[in-house]
Formats: structure tokens, sequence, C-alpha cells
């Protein structure tokens, strides 16, 4: 053992062996050259004989000169050089790495000396294209001192924990076949992939580790300085410290999370990094020299450490789309195929975008996901007419479930329970679910729902609201036990908390310096936009969209038949900025990105995915009506009906604008510390639910006159009188409220009303005619000239609901303008009739059956079920699984 060390610590031999190793092995690949550089380095840890510098510089130099005889035999030796130094290399391989290098020369020369058994390649595919000497030295000099520092980092992590300079040099030595045995397994699985013999994919992920490894050793070196209460004393500890934070990262966390995942969720997300920092802590006090005062320091430091590596991560990244495939094909594996299984339907939802603006996005570029199949003639755009009630409560409801009887608008009064339902409260959306629930939805049968509603009767959900864990002891669930599922898995990696809440937080910047420009811009129609809605928007375009990805990509893992999500990012931001306007168009990009990106992941399913595309109903712009003619509709009818001021106050105080049920559902399936926020922010009223008491339950409902209750939705508003049972009738209303009915069908902002006559039935009335849709009469100009041939049935149909309002009020629809004055703070809004708001859109494979002249969700549901039918999905099964329930 002694004569060993005499001789590698001398350093007349050891600089030679370093130096007379590696170029060896860099022109006759007979000697590991990796394992020579670590075991130096390890010498030069451990021992004075050695300087690392000055093995750095030896191993560079050896590594470069051997590169450089290579190329040149490579180039300038014949065929017969050639032929020899490719005897050990796979015909295919080099012929692969050939068509690449003539598009990425330096890059793959880069590449290639960091990879086991992919310089040879890389030097024979250089010199049969002739790339030019002056560009192939500098590159190749680069490669090789990034390769010498590669490597000499093992040997300096066996160094650090070894004195011994044998077994160090042992150590090193075995570390280093270790990675290169790793690296041959990972670029074999990569050789099986899709991307066969694409060296650059798999180099990239090599390039990227090293960079980040010596990014994050240098952050730690900042902290050391920065940070009270952490010191590193030697100068090597950083680099063993980076390495081992990556290996606990990498191999330990997976293994930690199984038992600290609840601990994550109750927290958000943030108490991961309690749970990272503490076993930061433990490997700082198990390396020598390096002192930390408590877990708060090393909290800190972990957060740092994990905001560096994302960063880096992001911006090493040739772009993002690859960034994003890369950790889906991580977690998916090789996914174990399903042999004869049908064809999987992802249907992804666009909420609030119409047929117009989405034909002028794909027209423009702003969605280049959608313009690319359909100019590649793999899929078409076609519209389809919305209910009356041109919202997501009862088109979600008709699509997922095949039925939307009796939901009249986002919210509606009900007069027999004297009871305000709200499609995006969770007691009143899990009652709505079981009104139409058959247990035959569109996601029966093992599908799942993502960001929507109601759950579509699917086995697997996530942020949907009917089904989130807040319901009464009474509603029953059913088979949704793990309702936030997508959204705990998401949540418990702390990598996905950085990034998401880092881009919420650019987000929120976004919508700060957008409204400020409408306003200096003096920008019209607009509404006010400060106060909770930035955090709120963040939460629907980034966070609750990041969730929703992420539990599509779960679900094509798993080979889940039927998945249905919905991005309500665009629809909030077009509520508050307009339908088109730079930022919502900004979001749509974002959302056709996503669109892309889950096109893409589908590959890694073990069965085949067809995408269809489409919205819940579209939004028609306008100025609200309340700014517009300085009073709300509320307001107003209370006025005419002789309301006290004080009742019409308490009736028009703010409505929340926001339609962001994703969030309000994360916060409840967030777990104690989400649902505290979310308890604190109801009782800051910082978003009211009109009519609901300050714990969520159903309160007295307010009335802005005495008996009178308005409640609006968008573009309809709804009249109810409290004092008569059923369906008041015309002539009633004309008695007890003479002016009522007049002013209203004279107003600027009032396109129509639907009443019932006791003589002729439901009458639309108009300020130039009336409509009478039992006999189909017209006396006058039709009111329902300018609202789609459509318009006449619909209305029909809502009239007969048992719960439809003693009037109800449309907004006027200007065809010349396309705009419409919203009853809700909105500048792009929907739920009635009258322009794009009506029309929604669905993208779709060509080869399916055509859709036809689609009129109504329930129609829609049809024409989606009898795709899943004709790809071999098994008939739906009723499988209702709870009795009414009666609500409060």
């Amino acid at each position: 053992m002694n004569l060993a060390l005499d001789l590698t610590s001398t350093s007349s031999v050891g600089y030679p062996l370093v130096f007379g190793g590696v170029l060896l092995g860099s022109i006759i690949p007979i000697v590991p050259t990796g394992a020579v550089v670590g075991a130096g380095a390890a010498v030069a840890m451990t021992s004075a004989d050695l300087s690392l510098p000055l093995v750095l510089v030896l191993s560079t130099l050896g590594a470069y000169i051997g590169d450089v005889v290579t190329y040149a035999i490579a180039r300038l030796g014949g065929d017969p050089a050639v032929r020899w130094l490719a005897r050990h290399q796979h015909a295919d391989r080099v012929a692969s790495v050939r068509t690449q290098f003539t598009r990425r020369g330096w890059q793959i020369l880069v590449v290639g000396r960091l990879l086991p058994a992919g310089r040879i390649p890389v030097l024979l595919a250089a010199g049969a294209l002739a790339y030019p000497w002056r560009r192939f030295l500098p590159t190749a000099l680069i490669a090789a001192a990034m390769w010498a520092v590669a490597y000499s980092l093992l040997g300096v992590v066996s160094g650090g924990i070894f004195d011994s300079p044998l077994i160090a040099s042992l150590l090193a030595t075995a570390l280093v076949l270790l990675v290169t045995v790793l690296m041959a397994v990972i670029a074999r699985q990569q050789h099986r992939a899709p991307d066969a013999g694409r060296l650059l994919r798999g180099g990239r992920a090599t390039v990227r580790v090293l960079f980040v490894w010596f990014v994050v050793t240098a952050a730690l070196r900042a902290f050391d300085v920065l940070l009270p209460g952490f010191t590193m004393t030697q100068w090597w500890q950083p680099t063993v410290c980076a390495l081992l934070l990556g290996l606990m990262s990498a191999v330990l966390w997976p293994l930690i999370l199984r038992v600290a995942l609840p601990f994550a969720l109750f927290t958000l997300g943030l108490g991961s990094f309690i749970v990272i920092g503490a076993g930061a802590l433990a490997i700082f006090n198990t390396v020598p020299g390096v002192e930390i005062e408590n877990l708060s320091t090393a909290v800190a430091v972990t957060i740092g450490m994990a905001a560096v590596g994302a960063v880096m991560s992001s911006v090493l990244a040739i772009d993002e789309d690859e960034m994003f495939f890369r950790r889906v094909a991580r977690r998916g594996g090789t996914p174990t195929l399903m042999p004869d299984a049908t064809p999987g339907v992802i249907f992804l939802q666009i909420d609030g975008l119409g047929y117009d603006t989405v034909r002028r996005a794909v027209r423009d570029g702003d969605m280049p996901t959608l313009a690319a199949w359909i100019n590649e003639d793999s899929h078409t755009l076609e519209m389809w007419q919305t209910d009356w009630s041109s919202q997501t409560g009862a088109s979600v409801s008709g699509i997922l479930h095949g039925d939307n009887h009796d939901i009249l608008g986002f919210r509606w009064y009900e007069k027999d329970r004297d009871h305000v339902m709200a499609c995006a409260h969770p007691k009143d959306a899990a009652e709505i679910e079981r009104r139409h629930s058959d247990g035959r939805g569109l996601l029966s049968g093992g599908g799942a729902g993502h960001g929507n509603l109601f759950t579509g009767d699917a086995d697997h959900v996530t942020l949907t609201m009917s089904a989130v864990p807040v319901l009464g002891k009474g509603v029953r669930r059913g088979r949704h036990e793990r309702t936030g599922s997508g959204y705990y898995t998401y949540f418990a990696r702390p990598v996905n908390v950085l990034r998401t809440f880092g881009s919420a937080v650019m987000d929120i910047g976004r919508e700060i310096t957008a409204s400020t420009s409408q306003k200096r811009r003096g920008v019209r129609p607009r509404i006010k936009r400060g106060g909770f809605y930035p955090i709120a928007r963040s939460g629907t375009t980034v966070i609750t969209r990041d969730v929703v990805v992420a539990a599509i990509i779960e679900d094509v893992l798993a080979g889940r038949p039927v998945v249905y999500a919905d991005f309500l990012g665009y629809d909030e931001v077009a509520h508050h900025s307009g339908i088109e306007r730079f930022d919502a168009l900004a979001v749509l990009r974002g959302i056709d990105q996503q669109i892309g990106r889950l096109h893409r992941a589908t590959r890694l399913g073990p069965r085949p995915y067809h995408l269809v595309v489409l919205s819940d109903h579209g939004q028609t712009q306008g100025w609200a009506f309340a700014d517009r003619f300085g009073e709300p509709v509320e307001k107003l009818v209370g006025r005419l009906c002789g309301g006290d001021p004080a009742d019409i106050a308490k009736a028009t105080k703010p409505r929340n604008a926001t339609e962001g049920w994703q969030m309000n559902a994360a916060l409840a399936e967030g777990g104690l510390i989400a649902r505290r926020l979310r308890g604190r922010v109801e009782k800051a009223g910082v978003s009211p639910e009109l009519h609901r008491a300050p714990g969520g339950e159903p309160g007295e409902v307010a009335r802005v006159a005495p008996g009178v209750v308005v409640v609006v939705s968008g573009h309809v508003a709804m009249v109810s009188f409290t004092e008569h049972e059923g369906r008041v009738p015309l002539e009633t209303i004309e008695r007890e409220y003479p002016e009522l009915l007049p002013q209203l069908v004279d107003h600027d902002g009032v396109g129509f009303m639907l009443v019932h006559s006791s003589e002729f039935g439901p009458v639309v009335l108009g300020r130039d005619g009336l409509h009478r849709l039992a006999t189909g009469v017209v006396i006058g100009e039709d009111p329902l000239r300018d609202y789609g041939p459509h318009a006449a049935g619909l209305i029909r149909r809502t009239s007969e609901f048992p719960h439809c309002a003693d009037i109800m009020i449309n907004s006027r629809y200007d065809p010349e303008t396309d705009n419409a004055s919203p009853f809700e703070p909105h500048v792009g809004s929907h739920g009635g009739l009258g322009g794009p708001q009506a029309r929604g859109f669905v993208v779709y494979p060509k080869h399916f059956t055509p859709a036809g002249d689609v009129v109504g969700a329930e129609a829609l549901h049809r024409v989606f079920q009898g795709w899943l039918t004709g790809l071999g999905h098994p008939a739906p099964v009723d499988e209702r699984v709870s009795a009414p329930v009666p609500l409060p």
C-alpha cells in the first residue's frame, strides 16, 4: 500500500500518467479516460503531491490533442483509417449522427465528448463532412475542458469523503465507471425510443445537468457569503453539497414523498420545502466543515437552490416545449401498451372562446396548433349553437350529462325554495348534478374530468366544483373519494410549486401592466380591474391551468379512455379585458401551446388518443349596463316597482366579476390551510356571493322591492315576484306594476323580454313588436330578428322550465357594432342571445362523423357520445349512485 501511495503521490509520475492516459485513451479507446481524470482529481484532493488545477489542465490538453488527432485521421487518413476508427460503431448510429451534424455541428461536438461512446461517431461525422478546422479547434477545446471538469468532480467528491489517496482514487474510479454504465443504459433506452439515434436529445440532458450542477455550486458559494448561519470552510464543499442535494432530489425525494405527502398537501405545497430542508440539514451536517445554524436556514437554502435549478433548466432548454416534453417522458417512463385498446378521446374546452374569435385567431397566428391541424386537413372547425343560457353551467351540464333542463343561468332564483342557485357554489353544483346525472355521463366508465363544474360521472376528477370535499354531510360524493388527486400530485413537487407560483407572480404583473395601459390610452369599454382580481386572474391563467395539464398527463399515462378538461383562463381575462384585446389573445396563445404539448404527450400513453377542442359558449363585447346607463338593472327594476332605496342598495351591492370556480375548488381541495385561507377571503368580503351568508350557506334572498327579486347572469336578468306562487302572468304584472313592462321594453339596454300570458302563452316583447311563441304570430317587428334563426325555439324551451322567472330580460344586441351591454360588470360577457356569445366551436378529427347542425348542449352531448361509440367505447350504463338530497 505504501508503494502504491508513493507512486500516486509523486508528481513526476502522476502528471505524465494523467496526461498520457487521457491522450492514449482519446486516440485508441482502450483506456477509461474518465477514470484516469477522476483518480487524478481524487489524489489531488487528498495529498499535496498533485495540483488539481494542473490535473484539469493536463486532462484537458490530453483530451484535446487526442480529439484533434482522431479528427485528422477521420478527415485525412482515407477509407482504411475511417474503417479502423468505425470498427466498433453501428453504421446506423454513425449515419444518424452525420445527419444531425449538418445542422448543429458545434453542439454535437460538445455533446459527443461528454457522452460515453459518443465521441468517435461525432469525430467520424466531422471528418467525413470536412467540418472546418477554424470551427473545430476552438469547439473541441471547450468540449475537452467541460469533459475534464465533469469527471474531475467525481474525484473531488471521493476526495472530500476519504482522506486516503488510494481509497479516494479507487472510489473515484468506481464512480466514473458507474456513471458511464448508467449513461450507456440511458442511451440504449433512448435508442429504442421513437427518436432513436438522436445524439443531441440525450446529450442536451447531460450538458444541462452538468451546467445546473456548476450553477448550483456557485449559488451555494454565494449563500455561504450572504446568508447568516451558513458557512462552508473549504472550497470543494459547495461542489460536493450540490451533488448530494441533486441526488437527494432525484432519488430520495420520491421515497420521502410517500410519507411526507399529507404534510405537503395541507400547506399548499409549501411544506415540501420544510421536508426537503430537513434532508438538506442532514446532508450539510454530514459533510465535514459545513456549518449550518438551524432548519430555517436549511429551508432558505433549499428554496434558493430549487429556484436556481428551475431558472437554469428553463434557460438551458432549447425551447420551452422541449423542456415540458422531457418532463412528461420522465414521468411516464415506458408505458405498458394496451393491446387492441380502443382509441381514447381528450376533450379540451377553452371556456368562453367563440366561433368567430377562434376563426380569426387561427387565421392571424394566435392559435398555431389548431391552425396546423386545420391546414394539414387532419381536423375540421365547425360552429355549434348554444342554448339561450349561453354559460358554462347549462353548457357543461348538457355536454357532460346530456341534460341541462331548468338551468336558467349561471345563477337563478327558485321561488319554491326562496333560494338563489349558483353554479359556482359547491352545494348548488352538487345539487344541479344530482338533478341531471343518471350515471351515464360522457365520462362514465373510467373517464376523467378536470377543472369542470360537474363530473360527467367520471371516476377521476380534479378541481371539479360539484365534487369538492367541502360538501355538506347530507350530500353524497359517490365514487369520488380522491377528488383532488391531480392537484395533490402536482403541488407535492417543490419544483412545480416554485415554477407555477413564479409564473403566477409574472402574470399578476402582466395584468397590472395591461390594466394601466387601458386606462392610460383611454380604451373603452373597460371595467375596474384592481383589488383581488389580479390574483384571481393568475389562479385561472397559470395555477389551475398547470394543475389541469398535469392531471391530463396522468390520465394519458394511465390510459384512461375519455378525458374532459376546461381551460378557464381566456374566459376570465376576456371578461375583464375584452374578447380580442392583446392580453386576452396572449392567454389564448398560452392555451394553444398547452394543447400542442398535450397532443405530443399523447404519444407516451398506452393507447392512441384523439384530441377534440371545443368551447362551451362565446362572448359578446360591450359596455356594462350599469356603466352605460348609470344604474344596474336591479336598481332599475326596483325603482320601477317602488322599492325602498335601502333595499335596492342591499340587492345591488358589487358582485364578484369572476367565475373562478377552479380556484375555489383548488382551495377547497387543498387541506386545512387552504380552507382557512378561503374562509378569510369570505369573511373579508373580497369575493362576495350575493344571497349567501358568510359561511357560504344560503341566506335571505335580497329584494329590490317588496316581493321582487332580480338575479342576473351575464346578458340575462331574471325578475321574480315572490308573493305569487308559480309563474306570474303578464296580465297580473301589468295590473300590479303598470310602469314596469313599458319602461323596460323601451329601455336602450333591453333587447327583448319573455313573459307568460294567460291568453297567449309565452310571449316575447320588444320595443317595436311582439312574438307569440305558441303560435308563431308576430305583431309589428319581430323582436328576435337579430338573435339568430334558433332564438324562438330556444326561448320557447326555456319558458317551459319549472323555475323560469316571471320576466326574463335579454340585453339589447346591436348587429351593426356587434356589441351588447351585459348586466354584470364585464367587458366580454355571455349568458344570453345576441352575437358571438351564442356561437361555440368544435375542432375534431376529420374522420369522425360530421357534427352537422348542432343546436343546444344536449345535442352536442349526443354527437360526442356517438363518436365514442363509433370508436368502440362501450355504451354507458345507468349507474345512478345517489337519491335526491334536499338542500336548504
